[in-house]
């Protein structure tokens, strides 16, 4: 399913590194990385999800120059791992909406068909980290998301790569009034995804 960098359905959302930012918090909520609906995501729990993904890179490659170079090809992670934590609730909250449910049995079902054909549970791990940024522990969250993206759109008579789909998601961030935080730039309601906002008070400074 894609329209911008659109999670794989695979739905992982477009995961990769970005550069650390400088600016004040927002002023409607302070330490908010976004708020959707009544849900906050702090600065700090975005950090954390992103922490995951760069220690469990950092874990899978021989030395500090492989790692640099796994880094610099994931330049935009923080920004793409919020976009992705937002589209997750955008999703849940589109799923709800339609009567989709999803039970541990289909996840776990579904993670011991791709263990199988990835070769054990440590290859779908490596699998869902370098090709999606998702971390270890996070997989079967990963899966679960997968599994009610394509619920949802059957139950519309449809595919995840399909208007219809994406129009589901648009009605859903239109009722959860989703607020970035202009650091990370601003949410489109119709292509139900983070954008880049030009704001002159925010600075980029390169990650060490």
């Amino acid at each position: 399913m894609h329209r911008r960098r659109r999670p794989a359905l695979l739905l992982t959302a477009a995961i990769a590194a970005a550069p650390l930012l400088t600016a004040c918090g927002s002023d409607a909520h302070p330490g908010a990385a976004a708020v959707v609906g009544d849900q906050r995501i702090t600065v700090a729990q975005l950090e954390s999800r992103v922490g995951e993904v760069r220690a469990a890179q950092r874990a899978a490659v021989p030395g500090t120059e492989q790692y640099q170079q796994v880094v610099a090809r994931t330049g935009t992670l923080t920004r793409d791992t919020l976009h992705g934590m937002v589209l997750d609730r955008v999703l849940h909250r589109a799923a709800s909406d339609a009567g989709v449910r999803v039970t541990r049995k289909e996840v776990q079902q579904t993670r011991a068909g791709l263990e199988q054909q990835a070769g054990g549970a440590k290859e779908l791990e490596n699998v869902w980290l370098q090709q999606y940024g998702v971390a270890p522990g996070r997989v079967e969250e990963n899966l679960r998301l997968q599994i009610e993206a394509q619920k949802l759109a059957q139950s519309l008579g449809t595919d995840t790569s399909r208007p219809e789909f994406w129009k589901a998601l648009s009605d859903a961030s239109g009722k959860l009034h989703i607020d970035l935080n202009p650091r990370y730039g601003r949410w489109d309601v119709q292509k139900s995804g983070r954008v880049d906002a030009k704001v002159p008070w925010v600075k980029e400074v390169s990650a060490a």
